[in-house]
């Protein structure tokens, strides 16, 4: 009988030591989710920020950090002030169309009546924006621009052509959308007489079809404009509407470059705006002002670049002189430039080996911005007030980590929200010198659990490359590592333009997967090569015209530099990514077949002739200027030299990498023998997730991973 009971402790034990490990269940159960605060507003006093809780939108005191009460109940998705704060936008319920863009139905409550009007009548609507003067706000319904009166409740229409797959006024099409980064493509003037929006004409748009399958008898179809490269945009245009006396004056941008109009700018005078304009090669952009009494428009200066301007991060701040401040690479890091109302150079603000990632705001006060950085190191980010005259700067935040802040529109105050890879996100309410207040929240109890299931530490390296560069790199090792032990080796990267997976701070997506797998016995390495964000324009921007080329020969490098250290068996790599990450994984898999033996590859673009036309031609031009640049760099072309094992995995309705991508790589490998594993997700997106789609598809991966590597 003892030795049974001794029997049944030891089953128990094992039982529970089992229980001590991270899993896919806890993963996807919620069990590590972490807490946050949901959307920090200064309020205009500089005394008090607002938080979106359940149950309504809550107002709390910077100086006791106390809470005051709800200024509004009810649950709502985020909210907007009016400039004078006397009113407020509720988002009530949302449908997402795009990866910004969605449907929303709002209501508008003024805070001094308590009066509650339905934004058009309750029906949705896009980008709605309030009026300067906070008595109307401005919609789009039906890809049509329109504006409703807040006192009568009034409602009219701006424009009248607007229709789908062909005219948009005032709203982003598909690519503009998802590459210049924003829906909205309008903005009224300082004193609320004026809208210049962007009116898209995208009828000659090759049009994208995608069946979708759901339970019907026959599919459907979601058909959409998706310039590929090369192929016909969308015709852009800038109009202004008057409301006095409702008429359009069309802006003439012919003198300018005017292929792409990404912005639409509010300045600091009355009647004017600024359009940010670019052409189709985005080498340069003018940056123009425009009087909206006339329509006449004034270049202030032209950005220009020998390879290509970021038209997707763009950063334009109007001072209350009319003077702004802009962000450029020209000096070979992003730093922020002063210019005066009339586009001469005052001075560079910022200047160093590292970047301006963040801009927060102005002090006129004390004429400080305040930025987050890279002066502490790529893998950092850090929040520094500099003065914007002697150029004397502050570090505000912790001097480590990835730190980010949300100020008191005084600067009195801020809330930093923090993490390092080794900890969880806090926030932490701080005066305006970066002196700690209170902590407001912190996610010890998330680290607890993770620590109680053994998680591991990453590791911060660096890899040399064969062009002499140091490589940010990250390494998780089993807890119980033995460096006398050899270790199969998976690889995860993204290597995208401008991006980055090397960061000191805290993930909560895939990094809990790679724990699980470190638990497994796997070593798990990520390594940001040439091409990637954070160390200056050259590391950056070396890929221009070979798009993929020295990204993955980076990977090679690191993966056999890896490979020969003492505990890893250089017989057993794997490598793992998502989108540009899948395209990698897929070049990886085929120019890289001798070191590693199995890869799996997400929603990859397989080749850049199928990916849109603003991305793509950024940094390859169009094919017809560039054709080496896309085939020489396309897994395609490589299909016959696939040795290893590989999974390819996509979703049959990605609206942004096409499951025709996946598709022609299929055929390519099918044409040359090769045996390989496909998953296709039906009518799953670019995230492919919804009900169990990631446990499934994580359990599917983890298998693959086990059985090959």
């Amino acid at each position: 009988m003892k030795k049974f009971l001794l029997t049944l402790t030891v089953i128990a034990a094992f039982q529970n030591a089992l229980a001590q490990e991270i899993t896919l269940d806890k993963i996807y159960s919620g069990y590590y989710r972490g807490k946050g605060i949901a959307g920090i507003t200064s309020m205009k006093n500089g005394e008090n920020y607002l938080v979106i809780e359940q149950g309504g939108i809550a107002k709390y005191s910077y100086k006791t950090s106390q809470k005051e009460g709800n200024i509004v109940d009810g649950n709502f998705e985020s909210y907007e002030f009016s400039d004078d704060e006397s009113k407020i936008l509720l988002l009530k319920e949302s449908q997402p169309i795009y990866r910004h863009s969605f449907l929303g139905i709002y209501d508008v409550k003024d805070l001094k009546s308590g009066k509650v009007l339905s934004l058009n009548d309750g029906k949705p609507v896009q980008e709605p924006r309030f009026s300067p003067d906070a008595t109307k706000i401005a919609f789009i319904v039906d890809n049509n621009l329109f504006y409703q009166d807040l006192n009568s409740g009034k409602i009219t229409q701006i424009t009248e052509h607007g229709v789908k797959n062909k005219v948009l006024n005032g709203l982003a099409d598909w690519v503009y959308e998802e590459e210049f980064g924003h829906a909205r493509l309008y903005e009224w003037t300082k004193n609320s007489a004026d809208i210049l929006f962007v009116k898209l004409v995208e009828t000659d748009v090759p049009e994208i079809y995608i069946p979708i399958y759901g339970k019907s008898l026959y599919p459907s179809e979601m058909r959409y404009k998706y310039p590929k490269a090369g192929e016909k945009n969308s015709v852009a245009s800038a109009h202004i509407y008057h409301l006095a006396d409702g008429k359009k004056t069309k802006v003439n941008l012919d003198s300018f470059k005017n292929y792409y109009i990404p912005n639409v700018i509010q300045t600091a005078n009355a009647d004017e705006i600024v359009l940010i304009t670019s052409q189709r090669t985005q080498n340069a952009s003018d940056i123009l002002k425009v009087n909206t009494k006339t329509g006449e428009a004034k270049k202030l200066f032209t950005e220009t670049d020998d390879k290509w301007i970021d038209t997707d991060n763009v950063t334009l701040e109007f001072l209350e002189d009319n003077s702004f401040l802009w962000a450029s690479e020209r000096d070979g890091f992003r730093h922020l430039y002063w210019f005066d109302k009339d586009g001469k150079l005052k001075k560079q603000v910022t200047k160093g080996n590292w970047e301006v990632t963040e801009y927060y705001g102005y002090n006129p006060k004390s004429q400080e911005i305040f930025v987050q950085t890279t002066e502490k190191g790529s893998i950092n980010k850090v929040v520094s007030k500099i003065n914007i005259q002697n150029g004397k700067s502050q570090l505000i935040s912790n001097a480590e980590g990835n730190n980010d802040a949300n100020f008191s529109k005084n600067y009195n105050y801020f809330i930093e929200t923090s993490s390092t890879a080794a900890k969880p996100y806090t926030f932490v309410l701080k005066d305006g010198n970066g002196k700690q207040l209170k902590e407001l929240q912190n996610n010890d109890d998330q680290l607890k659990k993770l620590q109680a299931d053994q998680f591991a530490v990453k590791e911060f390296i660096t890899i040399p490359n064969n062009a002499g560069d140091q490589m940010n790199a990250w390494i998780i090792k089993p807890k119980n590592f033995d460096p006398n032990k050899k270790y199969p080796l998976f690889m995860y990267q993204y290597s995208g333009p401008g991006s980055q997976q090397v960061s000191n701070s805290w993930d909560n997506g895939n990094a809990l997967w790679f724990e699980m797998l470190a638990q497994k016995g796997y070593i798990i390495a990520c390594v940001d090569g040439r091409g990637t964000g954070y160390k200056g324009s050259k590391f950056k921007k070396v890929t221009y015209k070979n798009l993929g080329k020295y990204e993955i020969e980076d990977q090679i490098v690191a993966a056999k530099w890896l490979g020969n250290q003492k505990y890893i068996d250089k017989t057993r790599i794997g490598i793992f990514g998502w989108s540009f990450g899948g395209y990698m994984a897929s070049l990886a898999m085929t120019k890289g077949a001798d070191v590693f033996k199995a890869g799996i590859a997400v929603a990859p673009v397989t080749n850049w002739r199928y990916y849109d036309s603003v991305y793509t031609e950024r940094f390859l031009l169009t094919p017809q200027e560039n054709p080496a640049g896309y085939d020489e760099n396309s897994p395609t072309t490589y299909a016959n030299l696939l040795k290893g094992k590989f999974l390819l995995i996509h979703g049959t309705a990605d609206d942004n990498v096409h499951f025709q991508n996946s598709m022609e790589f299929s055929e390519a490998l099918i044409q040359n023998r090769k045996q390989f594993e496909f998953m296709a997700y039906p009518d799953k997106n670019h995230g492919i997730y919804g009900g169990q789609t990631r446990p499934q598809l994580y359990q599917k991966m983890t298998d693959f991973i086990l059985e090959n590597l």
